[in-house]
């Protein structure tokens, strides 16, 4: 669905600097979700979600297909009302105060919404238009959002001819055209290749830093995430744990055993029985989180001759918070999704 049919017409939009934004400790936050309930029959894609956001934060909500971030998103961009819980954004209630939240609301759909027809600066004047923004004041913020986003040289190109990354910054560009308080973005690196992920970051935190703007956005992938200042990690409808990456890692415990063995399973078992570490065998390997684990390495070989293929050490990623906090691979929850492989 477009970015364009969210969002009213003629909206009473304040228009803001960054100045505006108050992101002292304390102040009433950018978003806050309260026991949040959705759900599709029998199946409950959100359950009891809860989290908030502060004013100027970039905001992960990281999780495989059929975690419910997909749900939450469309809750948030005023496209679902929640069957349960409520959620505020500025503390305007997405369900009771819905057309006042789409004027302080950017929202960017994870497919594109531009028009491939139209040139870049007409998807522009056409979002305008459905603000109720008109002539020079119009044009001028058109042109400054082409040109904030590199595109300034292809304002008369049609959106079609543009590269992936760069019709994904005039997404961006569309997306604030308004100048929304917060922005909302489903799977924004979809379809980029690593450059133009890269690019996009550039683009966000640049926003950031100079406005001061609130993003919360929605992801799969954990190179993304990581870039997020906070993320919550939902599984199965759940928030299984939040907080900034670096703290997240920092909580597995220093390092990440990796070992291959021909009976990972019962490897593990003899593991956790012979050093009383808590052990897992997962894709096809024995886990062990430790914050001394290469000093373990010469005592495991010596202690299970012949059974041990290989061994690798690894400081912890995402991946390795999602298995700690949920207790199975972010690839197992994708391929168990009760959404059968569709976003939920």
């Amino acid at each position: 669905m477009p970015t364009d049919t969210s969002h009213p017409a003629g909206a009473d939009v304040p228009a803001h600097t960054p100045a505006e934004h108050d992101t002292h400790p304390g102040s009433q936050p950018a978003l806050q979700v309260q026991d949040l309930v959705y759900s599709y029959g029998e199946r409950r894609a959100l359950d009891g979600v809860s989290f908030d956001v502060a004013p100027g934060e970039i905001f992960g909500l990281l999780g495989p297909n059929g975690s419910g971030k997909t749900t939450l998103f469309s809750i948030l961009s005023t496209l679902k009302r929640p069957q349960g819980g409520s959620a505020h954004i500025f503390g305007l209630d997405v369900t009771g105060a819905a057309d006042r939240v789409r004027a302080v609301l950017g929202v960017a759909f994870q497919h594109p919404s531009i028009d491939p027809q139209l040139t870049c600066t007409e998807n522009l004047h056409h979002q305008g238009h459905l603000y109720g923004q008109r002539g020079s004041a119009l044009a001028t913020r058109s042109a400054e959002l082409l040109e904030r986003f590199g595109l300034a040289d292809r304002a008369g190109d049609r959106a079609g001819t543009l590269s992936g990354g760069m019709q994904r910054r005039l997404e961006l560009a569309k997306t604030l055209l308004h100048q929304p308080r917060i922005l909302v973005l489903d799977e924004p690196a979809t379809g980029l290749d690593v450059s133009a992920r890269g690019l996009l970051w550039e683009d966000l935190k640049r926003l950031q830093g100079e406005t001061g703007v609130t993003i919360v956005l929605t992801t799969h992938l954990m190179q993304e995430a990581d870039r997020c200042d906070r993320l919550a990690v939902m599984n199965r409808g759940k928030i299984a744990v939040i907080g900034s990456p670096a703290a997240l890692k920092d909580e597995i415990g220093g390092e990440v055993l990796h070992i291959e063995a021909e009976s990972p399973d019962v490897l593990a078992v003899d593991i956790q029985k012979r050093f009383g570490h808590e052990v897992t065998a997962v894709d096809g390997e024995v886990r062990l989180e430790d914050a001394r684990a290469h000093r373990l390495v010469p005592e495991l070989i010596e202690a299970f001759p012949g059974r041990v293929r290989s061994v690798r050490i690894s400081p912890p990623t995402l991946e390795d918070v999602f298995l700690h906090a949920t207790g199975h691979t972010f690839h197992e929850e994708e391929s168990d999704s009760p959404a059968n492989g569709k976003s939920a």
